[in-house]
């Protein structure tokens, strides 16, 4: 059966899993997150092959998330602004892992703000008056690209349950 392509699909969710959803992209993003920049340190801080490590960073260069940049006689890869609008969904899946995968002892690193010590959440979804949304308190709604499929099943008369 041949592989479902992700990118092809209206869905922004399956859009943005055709890139994220690779295994080594959020840990890549996490050391860029972390200032890692060089080839070398990529290598070094994940344990990635080098022929692997080249493809999934010129995939995120490919993507926009990643610049590859001259430095030094070398080239470096920093963070577009595509690639810095990845952390809250980076944040959200640290905070996750370390809620519900750390071991006893709690999660090996934390994260803090440089300007106040304290440690940086997840962003939470939330109304205008800071109470928090859950996913029952929502309903889906057919957006300004959505095709006739999407307007049935998620339209104003589509039966939700």
């Amino acid at each position: 059966m041949p592989r479902i392509d992700f990118a092809r699909m209206r869905c922004p969710v399956a859009r943005a899993m055709a890139i994220l959803g690779e295994r080594w992209t959020i840990l890549l993003l996490r050391e860029a997150f972390a200032g890692t920049t060089r080839f070398d340190a990529f290598e070094r801080n994940l344990g990635i092959a080098p022929n692997i490590l080249s493809a999934r960073l010129a995939a995120l260069v490919r993507h926009g998330l990643l610049e590859r940049r001259p430095e030094g006689g070398r080239h470096a890869y920093h963070l577009t602004d595509r690639g810095r609008d990845a952390f809250p969904l980076y944040l959200a899946i640290r905070d996750w892992g370390a809620r519900h995968l750390s071991g006893p002892e709690g999660p090996p690193t934390i994260m803090v703000d440089l300007a106040t010590g304290a440690p940086v959440p997840a962003p939470a979804p939330r109304r205008a008056d800071g109470s928090a949304i859950r996913p029952e308190d929502v309903r889906i709604l057919p957006g300004p690209g959505a095709n006739e499929a999407i307007r049935r099943r998620f339209g104003e008369d589509a039966a939700h349950g």
